[in-house]
């Protein structure tokens, strides 16, 4: 097993972390630094330790912001208002799953690779939910569809849960993120979005949040989400 590959399992850095820690010298083997990507390790005999990591680990941060509407997830200002000028406590952290301008909601802030890993990996494992607001009818026909996936021009959507709750209003749970993913889905069924909110990342509830608020994760609430990005 690669060293990369063994710190991502560990839960101790992401693999571009664990790549970065190498070049810069700051992982051992058995005592001896390496700066090679393609050592292989055996976990039951081989020591890994990462230099400085009790210090790094402290800085870890996740946070859970509510974006508001108009916001873009970006920290180029020309774009329009950053989430990091919203939330400049936070400056320091990175987006972990967009939301695009005209979306609003549950946002996670990191600089923690591992948790990045686990909310954007390719395994579309952790649960994204929405409540979604349309112009037109939302029928149970139109429900149906969108469950059982819908043909998009980068492949067919994974299948969803989708729960109507009133004419015009649905909430709808994703395991992947294609770019625009509901509005396009939407486009298809012939339904206007005027209105999308994220309402929970994996374990992470928007729960009473409002516009512009924002908390700092536990250690347990974090430790539980890079799990379900693993199962």
């Amino acid at each position: 097993m690669r060293i990369q590959k063994y710190l991502s399992e560990q839960k101790i850095l992401s693999r571009r972390e664990a790549e970065d820690y190498i070049r810069k010298g700051l992982i051992t083997l058995n005592g001896k630094v390496v700066r090679e990507m393609g050592v292989q390790i055996d976990p039951a005999k081989d020591k890994i330790a990462v230099i400085g990591r009790a210090l790094e680990t402290n800085n870890k941060m996740t946070v859970a912001v509510y974006k508001p509407r108009g916001v873009v997830c970006s920290k180029i200002e020309s774009e329009g208002v950053t989430v990091f000028q919203t939330f400049p406590r936070f400056s320091k952290l990175n987006v972990v799953g967009r939301l695009d301008k005209d979306s609003e909601g549950l946002l996670l802030l990191s600089n923690d690779g591992t948790v990045t890993s686990a909310v954007t990996g390719s395994d579309h494992l952790i649960e994204k939910e929405y409540e979604v607001s349309v112009r037109e009818d939302m029928t149970p026909g139109k429900k149906k569809k969108m469950e059982e996936g819908i043909e998009l021009e980068d492949g067919k959507t994974l299948p969803t849960r989708v729960k109507i709750l009133s004419t015009h209003k649905f909430l709808i749970i994703l395991k992947e993120g294609k770019k625009h993913q509901i509005r396009r889905m939407c486009a298809t069924m012939f339904l206007t979005v005027n209105g999308l909110k994220r309402l929970r990342i994996g374990n992470i509830h928007l729960d009473k949040l409002k516009p512009g608020d924002g908390r700092i994760l536990e250690k347990m609430e974090i430790e539980k989400l890079k799990r379900m990005g693993t199962k």
